[in-house]
């Protein structure tokens, strides 16, 4: 198989980052099925879409026909079966549990077409973890966008030990084909690249706030100010969610038994009260009056 031989993807979760990487899909040319369990972020993602590509021409950052050759070439539908059929690659961006992406993965292997690669979306979780689900491992990887996926250029391509090199190309020239930078991991690590770089930056921040050193504000502002990066740790927390901070913190103790990998105070705090951070109006930071 080679790019040229991609035709149809197929995007299993509308969350946060599947919305956006099968509007991505379908900006770029490719006929995209968008499916997911949950009725209600089915009918989010699809409005989305109403939404994002007029926007977009409104403000005159895309043509009206991109604009309308993207919306005919997105769909949405609630049946797995249905989506998958035709599917040439298969894009997976569920939940950050390993029992619920190994589900999924099984369910993958046995409707979609036989040819078809799999990738997951994860941030965290190498694929080796959901490839022996499956009975086409060498097709199993990596794919792993970032938030906003319709913005952010980055690309992590991890090939695995399973992964061929075949299954590797095809997903390093699909990342171009859709306007990203991809990088190629050689071998497996858990976090990947960024993540892992974030993930001192951010336990080091948190660490900080915990014993009362300075404010998430000003630890925030440190970051952007003498660091230059776009956002502190606790605006990108808000971003990408507190509830995956959460959930993957957890994730990582089971695995580990390590009590230092359990979220922190502040953390449990919000993810208890709902305070995900943008997506619901409140996190480290107030998004309310937005």
């Amino acid at each position: 198989m080679t790019i040229d031989d991609i035709k149809n993807i197929c995007v299993v979760g509308a969350g946060n980052m599947g919305h956006q990487i099968s509007l991505l899909c379908a900006i770029h040319g490719y006929k995209t099925t968008c499916t997911d369990i949950a009725p209600d972020i089915l009918k989010k993602a699809e409005k989305f879409a109403d939404t994002y590509l007029p926007g977009r021409v409104e403000k005159g950052k895309m043509t009206k026909e991109v604009a309308e050759n993207a919306r005919k070439n997105i769909s949405f539908t609630l049946d797995l079966k249905e989506a998958v059929q035709d599917a040439d690659y298969v894009i997976e961006a569920a939940v950050e549990v390993l029992e619920v992406k190994r589900k999924v993965f099984a369910d993958l292997d046995r409707l979609a077409p036989a040819h078809a690669i799999l990738a997951t979306n994860s941030s965290y979780l190498v694929s080796s973890l959901v490839a022996d689900a499956t009975k086409r491992p060498s097709k199993v990887v990596n794919m792993h966008f970032f938030n906003p996926a319709l913005v952010m250029k980055l690309v992590e391509v991890v090939k695995g030990p399973h992964v061929s090199d075949e299954t590797a190309k095809v997903t390093m020239d699909l990342s171009e084909k859709l306007e990203k930078i991809p990088v190629l991991l050689k071998k497996e690590v858990e976090g990947f690249l960024l993540n892992r770089i974030f993930r001192v930056i951010g336990r080091e921040a948190l660490w900080m706030l915990e014993m009362g050193i300075a404010s998430f504000e000003d630890i925030d502002k440190a970051c952007v100010y003498g660091a230059g990066h776009p956002m502190g740790p606790f605006r990108l927390m808000d971003l990408t969610g507190i509830d995956l901070n959460y959930i993957r913190s957890m994730e990582r103790f089971k695995e580990t038994g390590d009590r230092a990998d359990l979220p922190s105070p502040s953390v449990v705090e919000r993810y208890m009260k709902g305070h995900y951070g943008e997506k619901s109006g409140k996190g480290w930071y107030d998004y309310s009056k937005k």
